[in-house]
Parts: C-alpha cells; sequence; structure tokens
C-alpha cells in the first residue's frame, strides 16, 4: 500500500515538474490567456449581482512608454534588473517592519507577482508560497528580464475589472500606454499596492505623496538595456 502511495506521488510530482515547465515555456513565447485573479474576480461580479467586466489589451513592451517600466521598477522593485527573482534585502526589511507593525508589507520582486498573478491564485498559505517561489525560479531561468517585465505590465490588475497597462492607459487617460508621460506612469505605478481602492483618475493626497516618491525615484532608475 505504501509502495502504491509513493508511487502515484512520485508521478504526481513528475507530471507536475514536466506541465509546469512546458507551460513557462509556451508563455515565453504566448501570451497568457487569463490569470486565476481575472476569474475570481468575474466570480465575485456575478455573485454580487454585476455586470461582468473585463478589459484586457496584449500590446508588447515596445508599445509602452519606457516611463512605466521605470515607474513600477522604481515603485515595486528597485532591484529587478539586478537580482534573479528574489531581494533579500527588501524581505528582510519586511520582516522587520512586520514584527514592529500590524499593517503587514510585503517583500515580493517583480518576478514573485508575475509567478503568483500567471501560475498561481492569491493567498498567504505556506503551499503557494513554496510553489511561488518554484515558479519565480523557473521563470527567472526560462525568460527574459524584458519577457518578465512584459507580462507583468500586461496581466497586472489596474482597477475594477481592467488589467494591463494598454487597458488601463485608455481607460484612466484615453491614451495608448506608449503615450503615457513620466507623472501619468508614475501614477499609475502610485495605485499598484490597490488598484481596487485607489484609482489614477482621482488619486486622494495619499496616492499623490506616493506618485511623487515614486517621480522622486525614477530619477536613479534608468532604461533598461531591453528598453534602449
Amino acid at each position: 500500500m505504501l509502495k502504491k502511495i509513493y508511487r502515484f506521488f512520485r508521478k504526481l510530482m513528475l507530471y507536475f515538474f514536466i506541465g509546469s515547465v512546458a507551460l513557462t515555456i509556451i508563455y515565453r513565447f504566448v501570451p497568457p490567456p487569463f490569470t486565476y485573479l481575472m476569474i475570481q474576480r468575474l466570480v465575485e461580479q456575478k455573485m454580487d449581482g454585476e455586470d461582468l467586466k473585463l478589459r484586457k489589451d496584449w500590446v508588447s513592451i515596445e508599445e509602452m512608454s519606457p516611463y512605466l517600466v521605470r515607474a513600477v521598477i522604481a515603485s515595486e522593485d528597485q532591484h529587478f534588473n539586478e537580482h534573479w527573482g528574489f531581494d533579500i534585502e527588501a524581505l528582510q526589511k519586511a520582516y522587520q517592519h512586520n514584527q514592529k507593525s500590524k499593517k503587514v508589507k510585503g517583500g515580493s520582486t517583480i518576478s514573485q507577482q508575475v509567478a503568483k498573478n500567471v501560475f498561481l491564485w492569491p493567498g498567504r498559505s505556506y503551499i503557494r508560497k513554496g510553489l511561488e517561489a518554484y515558479f519565480t525560479i523557473l521563470i527567472e531561468i526560462t525568460w527574459s528580464k524584458k519577457r518578465i517585465m512584459e507580462i507583468y505590465l500586461n496581466e497586472i490588475e489596474m482597477g475594477d475589472g481592467i488589467y494591463g497597462a494598454e487597458a488601463a492607459s485608455k481607460k484612466y487617460f484615453r491614451k495608448p500606454a506608449k503615450d503615457l508621460s513620466k507623472r501619468e506612469s508614475a501614477l499609475v505605478a502610485a495605485v499598484l499596492p490597490n488598484p481596487i481602492r485607489w484609482t489614477p483618475a482621482n488619486p486622494n493626497a495619499y496616492i499623490q505623496r506616493r506618485q511623487y516618491r515614486i517621480l522622486r525615484a525614477m530619477r536613479y532608475v534608468g532604461n533598461p538595456e531591453y528598453l534602449k
């Protein structure tokens, strides 16, 4: 009996490994069609009796403003172009902060966020965090930094039913993402921690302060090599 269970789990792990590697390689070339979060939001809208909202317009990173790339790096992951998926310094700072404050602060990199958004579900369980680490390593090995950023800016939630930079730019500024100014890009990045609560269309004082801090940080974030 124990041997059968062992063989079953061994096959299961093998199939998972092969499937996850295959899917990661596919997404290196093909845009992910949807994410778990998109499905979850649609279910929530349906249960609340709302109209279903899902706006997502995939564009290549060449069709996005370089300011937007710099803004999200300045806001979300200032060592994105140097690390291999994990920012140990940021994780240590988040841990120290969480020991002193009830307000939980995350230390996830953009690579970790992509791993979570594309392959997994929202949550804080040890299983999900372990899978997040696995997929983070996988995409860092098989994708370029350019591809990670491209998928991040196309799949991330940027408002109620709005996913990706192109859809957000057209919704909030009535222009394509390639035409976003430095200030507009910083404003989009400023609301990313909670795009359902905050909106670039009507920024409150807190978001305006975040925008200003991001603009200052952008001075030290040059254009990555993949944008030159």
